[in-house]
């Protein structure tokens, strides 16, 4: 069995708020677990010596940034897991150099994807300080910021053009699209990208990256159903659209000469890196294997590709791609050397019918051990508008090592299958896509891949208010059940969390006073009572996405009920848990709880996992 606290305990490199080449191209900052806390790392790319952290202290340290010179690393600190990040600068020297608070004692949400202006002299950042998150620009040394763009919809990322003179925000619109805003640096009137050029109405773009010269915006858009690369050219307002083979393509980044774009491909649960030749219109796929591609950035001679990737048998880390002849260098190595590849069970990709018949792409990862009739868990990812891929998962692999099946479904309501699957809850939500987590129980059964008298259900996030719709919708189903991180709620959920996530709460589900009979029917939280199977509920003090409140009051009213509730609450954590500590002590108490019931009492501890 492999040892859940040990591989809870191997690092990996982060790859959501990205990493930054230096701009001579000589080293790479990024952020790493490898303490067991979020500290920032540079590293020289060209192999020599290994990765020196540049951060400590409390916090967790995300985002870094190279200013446009090269002596200063911006980056965002979380103290608390509260998503209230302050912006930081260092600036190296001999002695380790200066950390400077550019936001001290500032109470608003700054997101991670802040930029420096091309000259250094400035940063934009987007901020909820007004009310709503909005984009601003303040002196690079810190002080009063001025706002540059306010809209009633979130705004999501801001980058400059490369003189200087515009900023391109990407916020967010209606019917889960995003909006392009180019907005003049100085004051002016903010335009669209549009559809086909001016007056053709705003056209759905995200992950926008400014082409070398500043003539054109490279952009990803799923307008025509599935995501693929646009171009904009900022003269004329005229859109052109990329061909990158099959699949989705996402993330763009162009070369430094301006002949290149890198984007992600992805197909399903599976992505790769592909480089697309402006001029010929042609592109070529690469990949470091069957798994996940993030981020991929070129260095300033053009001649490689920076990416993260990870699998079920590589905890993320850095590679480095060499676009002469297609080989792969790892730049980190995460994974201990006496945890072999073999060691990890790799899913296979199936679909099974839902309760209306709609086949649900789902991974299922087997256990060569496995019994004739083994436990199963069902777990689902948050989002919704996310997807279960082939990825690094200690919690899923131990639960295999353990002789379990596990199936992971990407239910009505993820992404990586076009939009239309991608919306097909939308206004349904806790219905559809409960029915098809559901399902996935039932096909495990089925197919005799699991003992009906022991199928748990779990997941974080959306995906713990799914595993609490699954066991109060269903209830027969399910012999035991773990919720991290869940809302149970919509009326409490909704006013207790923030003003981007209303947002999207009104976009997708409506308006809790109008549409105030389906958010009550959708809240497992009022039909607790028809909970047959164990619940433990995991949950942390400072989480702004699903308040801490929403685990609270479901496990009294649990209580209430005389049914059986097991609560965890960590004082010191927000939605994603930051401390490995207290992600290693969660994940053994969910796997401990489960075990209880799928294999009897006494049959696990946490210690013991």
């Amino acid at each position: 069995m492999l040892n859940l606290e040990r591989l809870l305990q191997v690092p990996h490199v982060e790859p959501y708020t990205g990493f930054s080449i230096s701009p001579d191209g000589t080293q790479v900052a990024f952020s790493w677990n490898q303490t067991g806390r979020w500290e920032l790392y540079c590293l020289a790319l060209d192999g020599s010596g290994h990765a020196r952290m540049v951060t400590h202290g409390p916090g967790a340290k995300f985002a870094p940034q190279w200013s446009p010179d090269g002596r200063q690393l911006l980056y965002a600190l979380d103290l608390d897991g509260g998503e209230l990040y302050d912006l930081i600068c260092w600036q190296p020297d001999a002695d380790g150099g200066e950390h400077r608070n550019l936001t001290p004692e500032t109470p608003d949400a700054i997101l991670p994807g802040f930029r420096w202006s091309p000259d250094g002299r400035q940063i934009a950042f987007i901020s909820d300080r007004g009310g709503t998150f909005d984009t601003y620009v303040m002196p690079a040394g810190g002080g009063p910021a001025r706002p540059v763009l306010s809209l009633p919809s979130p705004d999501l990322q801001v980058r400059w053009s490369p003189d200087g003179q515009w900023l391109a925000v990407v916020t967010e619109g209606k019917v889960q699209q995003w909006r392009a805003i180019i907005v003049p640096a100085d004051g002016g009137a903010p335009r669209p990208i549009e559809a086909g050029g001016a007056g053709d109405g705003p056209l759905c773009a995200r992950e926008v990256c400014w082409s070398p010269d500043g003539r054109q915006i490279a952009f990803a858009s799923d307008q025509g159903g599935r995501w693929q690369i646009g171009l904009y050219e900022l003269a004329s307002g005229r859109v052109t659209w990329l061909e990158g083979g099959e699949g989705d393509q996402e993330s763009p980044t162009w070369s430094p000469d301006g002949r290149q774009l890198a984007c992600v491909g992805r197909q399903g649960p599976r992505t790769w890196v592909a480089v697309l030749d402006l001029a010929s219109a042609s592109h070529v796929a690469y990949e470091v294997g069957a798994g996940v591609h993030h981020a991929p950035s070129f260095t300033p001679d053009g001649e490689r590709l920076v990416v993260v990737f990870d699998n079920p048998a590589h905890p993320g880390d850095l590679w480095l791609l060499s676009l002469a002849d297609g080989g792969w260098q790892p730049l980190t190595r995460s994974r201990p050397p006496d945890l072999a590849e073999d060691d990890f069970v790799m899913p296979s990709e199936v679909w099974y019918p839902s309760l209306d018949g709609v086949s649900v792409p789902a991974l299922l990862y087997q256990s060569p051990s496995s019994s004739d009739l083994p436990p199963a868990v069902v777990t689902i990812h948050g989002g919704p508008t996310w997807l279960t891929q082939v990825t690094w998962d200690p919690f899923v692999q131990h639960l295999v090592s353990r002789g379990w099946t596990v199936l992971a479904p990407n239910y009505r309501g993820s992404t990586g299958y076009g939009r239309a699957w991608q919306l097909s809850n939308r206004f349904d939500l806790g219905g559809v896509d409960t029915r098809d987590v559901v399902s996935g129980a039932d096909y495990l059964v089925g197919q005799g891949l699991a003992d009906p008298r022991r199928v748990a259900v779990t997941g974080r996030s959306w995906g713990g208010y799914l595993t609490m719709t699954c066991l109060t919708g269903y209830p027969d189903r399910w012999a035991v059940g773990a919720a991290v991180v869940p809302f149970l709620n919509w009326f409490t959920g909704h006013a207790n969390s923030r003003v981007d996530l209303q947002h999207w709460d009104r976009e997708n589900f409506g308006d809790p006073e109008q549409d105030r009979e389906l958010w009550y029917e959708r809240s497992p939280f009022f039909f607790l009572d028809r909970v047959q199977a164990p619940v433990q509920l995991i949950c942390g003090e400072h989480d702004p996405r699903c308040p801490a409140s929403e685990s609270t009051q479901a496990a009294e009213q649990l209580a209430a009920l005389g049914k059986a509730c097991d609560l965890i609450l960590y004082p010191d954590e927000g939605h994603a848990f930051l401390q490995t500590e207290n992600v290693v002590d969660a994940e053994l108490r969910r796997v401990a709880f489960l075990a209880q019931v799928l294999q009897g009492p006494g049959s696990d501890s946490p210690e013991e996992a």
